[in-house]
């Protein structure tokens, strides 16, 4: 898969809808979330994640991709995410395996919401 298939692919995860997750999350995913229960896998990952409303604006930056063997793909990135009047950011992973040739699934995510730090003057 190439650079700019990894982005479409995580941003359609960010803004698709539940079957799109369905389709694109492997059953034995797991996922670090910063709400509880905080720790998921496997289905429980793939029904939480579905369940929730889809982000309207996505916009990734600061990305980094890793090959590490034939097969899979990790990727760490920032994220601005907004949907009405929400707004989220966060700093997050994901590592995807091929199943098949063109064939990729999510095995694992995780989001750290971005902490402000407070200015220094002087």
């Amino acid at each position: 898969m190439d650079d700019d298939r990894v982005w479409s692919f995580e941003k359609s995860l960010w803004e698709g809808g539940a079957d799109r997750y369905r389709d694109l999350v492997d059953d034995e995913c797991l996922m670090a979330l910063p709400h509880p229960p905080y720790v998921l896998g496997g289905a429980e990952a793939i029904a939480a994640v579905a369940d929730t409303p889809r982000w309207e604006q996505v916009a990734i930056e600061d990305g980094r991709i890793a090959r590490p063997q034939e097969g899979l793909i990790v990727i760490a990135y920032g994220v601005k995410a907004s949907r009405g009047a929400e707004t989220y950011e966060a700093h997050c992973t994901s590592t995807y395996r091929r199943l098949s040739h063109e064939e990729w699934r999510v095995v694992q995510h995780q989001q750290t919401p971005r902490i402000a730090v407070p200015s220094q003057d002087g």
